[in-house]
């Protein structure tokens, strides 16, 4: 009879080891892998979201080892940097405990003065507001900007993206609208370490270097970071001005760091005589990602590199 209880409670850990096993390699609920409908419920599936990460990439860039990861919404918060391990399905795993956002994380806001900016048309084609342009939101800044965001928040920052559009009803005075966010925010009591405007420049005949930079074969966008001293054109300023020589260095310190990562990313700072909403606090930048002769996917590629520059620059 004893050994029979005892035969009973081996079998018993070894069909939970087993269980554990199996249950560990297969997603939860609502990924991008579907799950098979007989699988062992040994674990609830808030179990399993505990312990298990999801995301499928694309296989090209899984291949070259360079890519950004596309999380499905429930993965917004949770993102990292998975190693090339193809499966038979074309999908990336990676299994890892889920790291939670801590409470005092420093808080970045994202926004975007020029939020219809656009890029080539690829893939899928958008309909302009002008050239360049689109109200799309699959295809203008705000695309760019949730990339950005996924990523930082994935990093462990608390990150506000503002999709307000603040070029209609004209373009001419959309960093009107955007200081009034702005001021709308710090009346609130909302602050932050740092301030991103993230626009797309304009492409300019004859300009130097390339207009992408490759890395595993992925073709990547440049960046380049502004900063505004406030003079105004006429030299004699603006009544409040940035404390732009702040503002600099931190932009200094992000185009370092991108460059360390990919040599000739990032463009050298440009220091312009407007304020661009700058004054409003320190740690304020505006980010040219690419121009208008670059594609989404370029741009998009850009994110990553983006994200670990800043992430080098604030954790210090």
């Amino acid at each position: 009879m004893r050994k029979n209880r005892w035969t009973q409670l081996g079998s018993l850990i070894l069909a939970a080891l087993i269980g554990l096993s199996c249950g560990l390699l297969i997603p939860g609920r609502n990924r991008s892998v579907p799950v098979a409908a007989d699988r062992p419920a040994l674990f609830s599936d808030a179990a399993v979201e505990e312990a298990v990460s999801v995301f499928a990439v694309d296989q090209h860039a899984a291949q070259t080892g360079s890519f950004s990861i596309a999380p499905s919404r429930n993965d917004q918060d949770r993102l990292e940097t998975v190693s090339p391990e193809e499966t038979s399905a074309g999908y990336m795993f990676s299994i890892r405990p889920i790291e939670r956002v801590s409470a005092t994380a420093k808080k970045i806001l994202i926004y975007h003065s020029h939020t219809y900016e656009a890029y080539e048309q690829s893939g899928t084609p958008y309909a302009e507001t002008e050239k360049w342009r689109t109200a799309d939101e699959k295809c203008n800044m705000l695309r760019v900007g949730e990339e950005l965001t996924l990523l930082l928040r994935g990093l462990g920052y608390q990150v506000v993206h503002d999709r307000t559009a603040f070029e209609p009803p004209d373009l001419s005075g959309a960093y009107t609208r955007s200081l009034d966010m702005l001021n709308a925010r710090k009346e609130n009591g909302e602050t932050y370490d740092l301030y991103i405007d993230l626009h797309r420049d304009a492409y300019v005949e004859g300009q130097a270097g390339e207009n992408v930079v490759v890395a595993g074969n992925v073709k990547t966008a440049r960046l380049m970071l502004l900063i505004g001293k406030g003079e105004g054109y006429t030299n004699a300023g603006y009544e409040e001005k940035p404390d732009w020589e702040a503002n600099l260095l931190l932009a200094q310190g992000v185009t370092d760091a991108l460059n360390e990562q990919l040599d000739g990313l990032c463009k050298d700072v440009r220091l312009k005589s407007g304020r661009f909403n700058q004054h409003v606090a320190v740690g304020c930048m505006l980010v040219e990602v690419g121009n208008n002769h670059n594609t989404l996917e370029e741009a998009l590629a850009a994110m990553p590199y983006l994200a670990d520059a800043i992430h080098s620059v604030l954790s210090q």
